[in-house]
């Protein structure tokens, strides 16, 4: 089976876990994920089948949504609440207070990703270097916070539920951690759920129960979205048959010789009978369309 699936991913489960027991489920042994989720995170995650793993790197991964529970008071090594306590306080946080300093987090800030991330550091994995108790510096980066907004605030239990639009590469418990760093109140993400990504809303999004129960009653097709449907951020071009052939076997495609009007960047690339060929890119220097991906089912 070719394709991907939006996963709305649940509670508790790593992303390894999500991708296996999918595999498993839509007997597909070739598969892959385009962004993982912590375990303690819900939502959005695009697992792609098949062939479709080809073309993860080609899915749009620009911006993501969330909404995030920030609790207040405490904080921990993984600045998130599965991690060990390594600060307390019991200075409470006013619904003003709070509101007053999210407004410094919007538009484009510096973050230092969290220790325990998938980045690597000479080689190693952040996350492996912290499990061994080991601490490096971490370059900062350069964020997007598109819009944040607060949806709900419990003075009493000194908890906000925010809701963030930001670029690629931003960490909500790292967002978390400087949030608290500005209230001088130590702070850990207690709760994300992902909302949107590879422009995939969470209402597109299938539970485990739910592709469980479609693949018992031999609806798996229902499940996967189309590689090219996936990709439709594209543009797409039609080519002529003998520029189709010639594109399927890896042959880069002589822009004056199709009837389109190109600009630098990605197409979907389709045959005269509406077949998906694949991905091409259009050189302007050259003036050609060359091969970025050809599409097979395997």
């Amino acid at each position: 089976m070719t394709g991907f699936v939006c996963f709305d991913k649940g509670e508790n489960i790593t992303s390894f876990f999500a991708v296996k027991k999918l595999s498993r489920l839509l007997g597909e042994k070739k598969a892959g994920h385009t962004g993982t989720l912590d375990p303690m995170a819900t939502g959005v995650m695009t697992v792609a089948l098949g062939g479709a793993t080809r073309f993860i790197e080609l899915m749009p991964s620009h911006e993501k949504k969330y909404t995030a529970v920030i609790k207040f008071g405490i904080a921990t090594d993984t600045l998130d609440i599965t991690g060990n306590v390594t600060e307390k306080s019991d200075k409470k946080v006013s619904h003003e207070e709070f509101e007053k300093v999210l407004q410094l987090f919007h538009g484009d800030i510096m973050q230092v990703p969290p220790m325990y991330s998938a980045i690597k550091k000479d080689g190693v994995r952040l996350y492996d270097l912290a499990r061994q108790g080991v601490e490096v510096e971490r370059e900062e980066r350069q964020v997007t916070i598109k819009e944040l907004s607060l949806t709900s605030f419990n003075e009493e239990e000194q908890e906000a539920e925010i809701s963030v639009h930001c670029s690629n590469g931003t960490y909500i418990r790292s967002l978390a951690f400087d949030i608290g760093e500005k209230l001088d109140v130590p702070c850990t993400l207690k709760a994300l759920r992902r909302t949107m990504a590879n422009n995939i809303e969470i209402t597109q999004c299938l539970t485990l129960a739910e592709i469980e129960k479609l693949c018992e009653e031999g609806r798996q097709n229902e499940i996967l979205i189309p590689v090219d449907k996936a990709l439709d951020v594209y543009e797409r071009v039609t080519v002529s048959e003998k520029q189709a052939v010639r594109f399927s076997n890896g042959g880069e495609l002589d822009a004056k010789r199709i009837r389109f009007h190109f600009e630098e960047g990605y197409y979907r690339v389709y045959s005269p009978e509406e077949k998906f060929l694949g991905i091409g890119e259009y050189v302007t220097d050259e003036n050609l369309l060359k091969i970025k991906r050809v599409y097979n089912e395997k």
